[in-house]
């Protein structure tokens, strides 16, 4: 079926019409481009994240083991027996409570220390580096460095406090203060993180808002909490979510510096969920802990969602 053409139609036009145009052809190549860079990465993505994610799927309703055997389908009973029982449970509550005692020192820590460099304290790069240095560091270094320190009869701190006639704490063998010793290293190792992100979000301010609230008469305080605080509000949600899933997730540091313990006091449900696949050779228990533990990450970051969707609202 051919295009009528007239003698105002022009060549461009003519190209621009036609079902096989040069600007269809065009886009063609662009999209079949786009595609070919994309491609290394979702074949990547789906080889090491979704298929495996499937197949853990597949084994939390089997009773595999680490010898393979075993394989044959369970239905729910791995996720009937995960919550009835009280090791998990004891887990999972270890994991919410060093995410409540490590999520509020690090966000509000983190906001004071970039405040006070902000101010343009002499030597700044000092100060951001001091800061900023321990988050580059690898957690085997971390917990070597911590674990001396924390060492009952040689370790610095036991050290000073024996200066002020203090008697010896037990900091990772005691039950009751095992778990704020593993909190205080986290802290020291990755609150630079927050702190940088929050002091790009405060050079980031217009310095005439502060001008303004000086004309009007408002001093350092006020200029915070009407300011400053409200400015940061997105950056404070940011933080909160990613200081969240990343206290859920611990794994590292607990597993070096007490391994869990003492009996169980700082055991998180990664390592847990660890232990029970291969130390207990349960894959397909352990995959069911997994899913359960995903499943409350889900839950978690959905109402975080909401409620900060709520307060953009507001």
């Amino acid at each position: 079926m051919s295009t009528a053409i007239d003698a105002t139609t022009t060549p461009a036009e003519v190209v621009a019409e036609g079902p096989g145009s040069g600007q269809d052809r065009a886009r063609r190549g662009e999209s079949l481009t786009g595609w070919a860079f994309a491609a290394p990465f979702a074949v990547l993505f789906v080889l090491f994240l979704v298929v495996p994610a499937i197949y853990g799927l597949y084994l939390s309703f089997t009773g595999e083991t680490l010898t393979g055997s075993g394989g044959e389908l369970l239905g729910f009973a791995n996720y009937a027996e995960a919550l009835t029982d009280p090791d998990m449970w004891k887990s999972l509550g270890n994991t919410l409570w060093f995410t409540v005692l490590s999520t509020v020192p690090l966000v509000v820590l983190s906001l004071a220390f970039a405040l006070l460099v902000n101010l343009g304290l002499p030597g700044r790069w000092l100060w951001r580096l001091s800061f900023f240095l321990p988050y580059l560091l690898a957690s085997t270094v971390v917990v070597m460095f911590w674990s001396w320190m924390y060492n009952p009869k040689l370790g610095l701190i036991n050290g000073v406090l024996g200066e002020f006639g203090i008697a010896p704490v037990a900091w990772l063998q005691d039950p009751n203060v095992a778990m704020i010793s593993v909190v205080v290293t986290t802290l020291w190792w990755t609150i630079g993180f927050n702190f940088l992100l929050y002091l790009a979000a405060l050079q980031n301010i217009p310095e005439q808002q502060f001008e303004a609230a000086a004309i009007d008469g408002a001093g350092k305080w006020r200029q915070l909490f009407s300011i400053v605080i409200p400015q940061l509000a997105p950056t404070t949600a940011l933080i909160v979510t990613l200081q969240i899933l990343a206290s859920l997730k611990v794994f590292d540091q607990i597993y070096m510096l007490t391994n869990g313990g003492p009996a169980g006091a700082t055991r998180s449900i990664v390592q847990y969920i660890y232990e029970s696949g291969f130390t207990g050779y349960r894959f397909g228990y352990s995959s069911a802990i997994s899913y359960l533990f995903f499943a409350i990450i889900v839950l978690v970051s959905l109402a975080q969602y909401k409620l900060i969707n709520r307060r953009n609202a507001a």
